[in-house]
């Protein structure tokens, strides 16, 4: 049987003039930005988990990687799911694993099982969000339905919502466990009372993609519908996968391992971790303003002035865990947060120039699931530190820039090579 293509949702008047109070990327990028909020409301309530002293320190670092456990399994198929049988149906199911998520954190502030379970729920929101939402605001950001869009709007308007929500997600819900009453409750009621009418808002915003059988093509089976040829391409093996894991190798340091040097210098550890992964995803997503303009069609600029930001902040880093002090941790958490702004923005944007609308989700997917590689590097590092004597973090810190450089390399050598066209 030939295997057929996706085709886009027809040009009918239900879809191209239907009209809301805001513009439909708006909404779709709302949800967005409260899924990736509660993805990483969790972050700096770590530190308050570890000085409870109710859970094992090892167990709450097993949160991190079960919450990545989530997002894994829902990049890799949420995006293939949602070529297959339309944006909306999939993304409809992203803020419902949020709350979900959020109830059982809530509920389980000190019961193990519960917190496991809510972090993967919240994981697999946060993986549908990623995958389908971006892939969702990126289509809504054609001039089909919104005439003001340029080519880099849908990669720059999907990196801002994660950005914000991840930004806004920390510090908000950080700041109320340090200076509010129930600080393992309240941050998650808020994000479910904000979730709520994002789902609402999600019901009116127009499909882009049409189910397969809907297109009048031959069927294809479930796992030819899970296939992402432009998975290939050199410009995403050599470019888009060497950027990818420092999208959060840069956050997670500026916001993981920053914050756990500084635990015993600081008076309000839980706060300053607030504040601290605020600064740094602040100054990504004020990065990803310029991003459309440090970027280029002709090379991979982009990246590369993107890597260059990412190997300051890893010697930024490196000298601030030989100072520890605060003014050292701010400089360097901020430079490491302009570098996952920027990362994430021009690997996306080589993401969406590189694949076609057959595969758009299910490339967007991968991309972000080699982002996922970075926010292992906290752990390693921890781990690393306890084990071996001379593997200081400024040692450690030090070798990750030289990896940093060498991939600089490998960008650079492939900057103006296999450029995809339009």
């Amino acid at each position: 049987m030939r295997s057929r293509k996706v085709s886009p949702m027809p040009r009918t008047n239900e879809t191209a003039t239907r009209r809301t109070p805001l513009p439909a990327w708006l909404l779709a990028a709302i949800a967005v930005f409260t899924i990736a909020w509660g993805g990483n409301q969790f972050t700096p309530l770590l530190v308050m988990y570890r000085l409870n002293g109710e859970l094992d320190l090892v167990f709450v670092d097993l949160m991190l990687v079960v919450y990545a456990m989530g997002i894994a399994p829902a990049l890799l198929l949420s995006g293939p799911m949602s070529d297959r049988i339309g944006r909306k149906p999939v993304m409809m199911a992203g803020p419902l694993f949020a709350i979900a998520g959020s109830v059982l954190i809530a509920l389980g502030e000190s019961t193990g099982a519960l917190l496991l379970v809510g972090r993967m729920l919240a994981g697999i929101g946060v993986g549908i969000a990623m995958a389908v939402g971006g892939s969702w605001v990126k289509e809504l950001s054609t001039e089909r339905f919104d005439p003001t869009a340029k080519s880099t709007s849908g990669a720059k308007r999907q990196s801002m919502a994660l950005t914000m929500g991840f930004g806004v997600g920390a510090g908000v819900a950080g700041t109320l466990a340090q200076f509010a009453p129930m600080p393992g409750q309240l941050p998650y009621l808020l994000h479910i009372a904000l979730t709520i009418p994002a789902i609402i808002a999600l019901t009116v915003v127009p499909e882009t993609r049409q189910s397969p059988h809907l297109a009048g093509g031959p069927r294809e089976t479930v796992l030819q519908s899970l296939r992402t040829p432009s998975v290939k391409n050199p410009r995403f093996l050599l470019v888009a996968a060497m950027v990818g894991p420092w999208v959060f190798g840069a956050a997670g340091v500026a916001y993981a391992i920053i914050p756990t040097l500084m635990q015993e210098t600081v008076g309000q550890p839980v706060f300053f971790s607030a504040i601290i992964t605020f600064c740094a995803l602040l100054a990504g997503f004020i990065i990803q303003q310029f991003g459309p303009q440090i970027a280029s069609e002709k090379s991979a600029r982009g990246s590369l002035t993107a890597m260059g930001i990412v190997i300051v902040g890893m010697g930024l880093a490196m000298w601030m865990s030989t100072t520890l002090t605060v003014a050292s941790a701010f400089i360097a958490a901020i430079v490491l947060g302009m570098g996952y702004g920027l990362t994430l923005f021009t690997g996306l944007n080589e993401v969406q120039r590189i694949a076609g609308p057959r595969d758009l989700a299910g490339l967007t997917g991968i991309f972000y699931c080699l982002t996922y590689i970075g926010f292992a590097f906290p752990a390693i590092l921890t781990k690393l530190s306890e084990s071996i004597e001379w593997m200081t973090y400024p040692v450690m810190l030090g070798g990750g820039m030289v990896i940093a450089v060498l991939m600089t390399v490998v960008i650079a050598l492939n900057s103006r090579r296999n450029l995809p066209q339009g």
